[in-house]
């Protein structure tokens, strides 16, 4: 039987690769190449849902990347959110990149996770990532913080098993901005909608809805988030990165 030092050792020292289960291995070489071996891409979801912004993916949710994000979300391995973090650190200047504009600081913020799951994992892996990431961007020279700003406003259904119509159904209106969240944002930088995995991209649209809502309340849009945006939606346009996301979105010829 495991005993809790057995528990808190794989913490630090993981027995085994998150993603192929070699010995002894945060993520083998092999399966960091997986992860962050080609450049971050720009995916779209088909159907694209209204609203979602532009959205960088690292790689495709597949093979050792899928078993990796599924060992720190779901079995609480979070010593991988390092890679997993530098992974998603490469998605964001992959998108601030191609969205053009003067350096300024990064403001990412997670997709947030419904109470009861972070209740029942024990963690938030969008926020943990995010927060990686944001060291990441920082140790580079790109001035970033993780801003968690967003909210549930009413509880959603399990998404696992709806298809794209349903899951726009089940999240429409979920969101919010946490009271005083939107003048943190309204303060300057570029902001970035952040999260572990895109599929449908309905969390990223109703996210980016709810961050929009919250900036038309204030009445006070800063230029770098009204600049950056994708091909659906009005008003205030943010861009989105993720750690991976659905193979089929990466088909899609942008040239």
């Amino acid at each position: 039987m495991r005993g809790w030092w057995q528990d808190l050792t794989d913490l630090v020292l993981p027995a085994e690769c998150g993603g192929c289960g070699r010995a002894r291995a945060v993520l083998c070489p092999a399966c960091l190449t997986r992860l962050m071996g080609a450049a971050p891409r720009r995916v779209r979801p088909v159907p694209e849902p209204p609203g979602l912004p532009v959205v960088h993916a690292a790689a495709p949710y597949e093979d050792e990347v899928r078993a990796a994000l599924l060992a720190h979300k779901e079995r609480g391995a979070l010593v991988l959110a390092g890679p997993l973090g530098v992974a998603l650190a490469g998605a964001v200047r992959a998108g601030l990149a191609s969205g053009g504009g003067p350096g300024a600081p990064v403001l990412l913020v997670p997709a947030p996770s419904a109470r009861r799951a972070v209740r029942a994992r024990g963690h938030d892996p969008a926020r943990r990532i995010a927060l990686t990431a944001a060291s990441e961007l920082r140790r580079a020279g790109t001035p970033a913080r993780m801003l968690a700003v967003l909210r549930q406003r009413r509880a959603v259904a399990d998404q696992s098993g709806l298809n794209s119509r349903q899951r726009l159904d089940n999240l429409a209106g979920a969101l919010e901005v946490a009271a005083g969240g939107a003048r943190l944002l309204a303060e300057g930088g570029r902001t970035v909608l952040v999260d572990d995995l895109m599929t449908t991209g309905a969390s990223l649209a109703e996210a980016a809805r709810a961050l929009r809502a919250a900036f038309e309340d204030v009445g006070d849009v800063p230029q770098a988030v009204a600049g950056m945006g994708g091909p659906n939606g009005t008003g205030v346009m943010l861009s989105a990165a993720v750690v991976a996301a659905s193979p089929s979105s990466f088909e899609i010829n942008w040239n």
